[in-house]
């Protein structure tokens, strides 16, 4: 129906134009369709008088915002591309994803500049840093661009399971047939209020809560960042019908009800935090990582709100699976194809029977053009026609599949992407580092946690507090002292906190193959007895 996100926008705001299309939840304001155009319009401006055209990248490293919003929106109005970039990064790594995606401008605020966050990277880039705010200043009229559905709309980078991040093309009919498999799919209407508390560098905060409610013809609440304490009062203020999540949110808003029945109970008090089913949320959209099944079903039986989980990535645009939102879905699975084709596959791309484990490949309107100036990666990805995951699953006899594991050796702690070797790489160039390997461990609240393990240099000898066999095989070994905390703090250097290790252990040797490659999943099916005894 649309070849462009600014026919959509245009029609929207013709059809609701006073209706409220976006709250900002930090600080009451709000715009109704027809002043948020406006916004989108002048914003759009601005970036015009700073030399952006259609196919230029614009930077965005913002807060949760309603400006980060109008910013997005704003590339989008004069087929500018929007480039994400996670505000949890450390300067080196920005200045890679800013460098590599031959970026023009960067859109940032005050309170990243004062954070240190692009110190190095704003030397080679035309910044705005204090733009005006979106509800002020600048024409509000703008000239229409031909924009086609194949055009790019969003640069999105992807942790590199062999080195450097890759840069993801999602074009508009990209964001435009995703919108719409989802709001169809979950039953979204013109009533709905979706709640934004995911990030918005990442597709699902800009997929599953604003380009959705857009489509829609719905309104969507962005809140600075998820606060479990403050969760049901944003709800209900807002009347928000559904949100984004991943299962630490959800593990978080059940451990926020246990504390509060708790001292409501020694206090002898109604528990005011416990909301019943009478909400007006209807259900958490949850994805990144399954849901462990007993926080599903306490999440349930505790708030009365279904937990609906399903499955996608970036290169899907976001969500390529969900559950129907209603009694038919199945906790533990990711739910059914919501308009894209899905397959399990064989090594040699063949369909494999019901049951049967294989990799998971997707075709559809969704899927992403490419990897951005990297055709090798693109070409591999595409192998026989569709995308291939990296992700290992199977699919019942009703049509649901279920993911198993992954293929790469990616961690995803609450919802980030981790992929080890770019740790691997860092810790290599460590002076007193001979091998390591990183890997991912079960943890209750992310899901899983980064852990590292290494081998140290002639010279060097790992410090206590370790214990047991780990402890013993150090002994005598001598030399300068390499404590966890040393490990982790070089880490902390360079990369990003949440892609740091949490655990280091040092050992003796790392289990390799006959090429000397080193063995991830020998080693994960061992550490869990290693890291019982440290």
């Amino acid at each position: 129906m649309f070849n462009n996100i600014v026919e959509l926008l245009n029609f929207r705001t013709a059809e609701h134009s006073d209706k409220p299309f976006l709250y900002s939840e930090a600080d009451a304001r709000e715009w109704t369709y027809n002043e948020f155009n406006h916004s989108v319009n002048r914003t759009a401006n601005l970036l015009i008088s700073r030399g952006i055209k259609k196919g230029d990248v614009v930077s965005l490293l913002l807060p949760n915002s309603a400006e980060y919003i109008i910013a997005y929106f704003a590339c989008w109005k004069i087929g500018a591309i929007a480039g994400p970039v996670n505000s949890l990064l450390k300067a080196e790594e920005i200045e890679w994803v800013v460098g590599n995606s031959q970026s023009k401008l960067l859109m940032t605020d005050d309170t990243i500049i004062a954070s240190g966050s692009l110190n190095g990277v704003r030397e080679g880039i035309d910044t705005i840093t204090n733009w005006p705010p979106a509800d002020a200043g600048g024409s509000d009229t703008i000239a229409d661009i031909n924009i086609d559905a194949d055009n790019e709309a969003i640069i999105i980078y992807t942790s590199g399971t062999t080195g450097k991040p890759k840069g993801c093309l999602l074009t508009h009919g990209n964001l435009l047939a995703n919108a719409r498999q989802i709001a169809e799919w979950l039953g979204f209407g013109s009533d709905d209020r979706l709640l934004t508390v995911m990030p918005l560098f990442h597709m699902n905060a800009v997929t599953v809560t604003t380009m959705t409610a857009l489509y829609a013809g719905a309104s969507t609440v962005v809140s600075p960042k998820f606060s479990a304490s403050r969760f049901w009062d944003i709800i209900e203020k807002y009347g928000v019908t559904s949100f984004g999540s991943v299962a630490t949110m959800l593990s978080m808003l059940l451990n926020v009800s246990s504390e509060q029945r708790a001292v409501s109970s020694d206090r002898n008090e109604p528990l005011a935090a416990h909301r019943s089913p009478l909400t007006s949320l209807r259900f958490a959209m949850c994805g990144s990582a399954p849901v462990p099944a007993e926080v599903l079903r306490k999440f349930e039986e505790t708030f009365g709100v279904l937990v609906i989980e399903g499955y996608g990535l970036s290169e899907s645009t976001c969500r390529s699976t969900f559950n129907p939102p209603n009694d038919n879905r199945r906790p533990g699975s990711c739910g059914l194809p919501i308009g894209n084709e899905m397959r399990i596959v064989d090594e040699e791309d063949n369909e494999v029977p019901n049951g049967t484990l294989g990799e998971i490949v997707l075709r559809g309107p969704n899927i992403f053009k490419g990897y951005f100036k990297n055709p090798e990666a693109t070409e591999k990805a595409f192998a026989g026609g569709w995308f291939h995951t990296g992700d290992i699953g199977y699919r019942d006899a009703e049509g649901f599949f279920y993911i198993a594991d992954r293929k790469s050796d990616m961690i995803i702690r609450g919802g980030e992407n981790i992929y080890p070797r770019e740790i691997d790489d860092l810790l290599y160039s460590h002076p007193a580092v001979a091998h390591a390997a990183v890997i991912g461990v079960p943890d209750e609240l992310y899901g899983e946690e980064v852990a590292a393990f290494i081998v140290l240099k002639d010279g060097y000898a790992g410090s206590p507090p370790y214990e047991g066999g780990v402890a013993a095989a150090l002994g005598g070994r001598g030399g300068s002292l390499i404590t966890q905390e040393d490990i982790i703090d070089f880490c902390k250097l360079h990369l990003a906190d949440f892609k740091c290790p949490k655990t280091v252990h040092f050992v003796d040797d790392i289990p390799k193959g006959p090429t000397g490659k080193l063995l991830k999943r020998e080693l994960a099916k061992t550490a869990r007895d290693l890291l019982q005894d440290v």
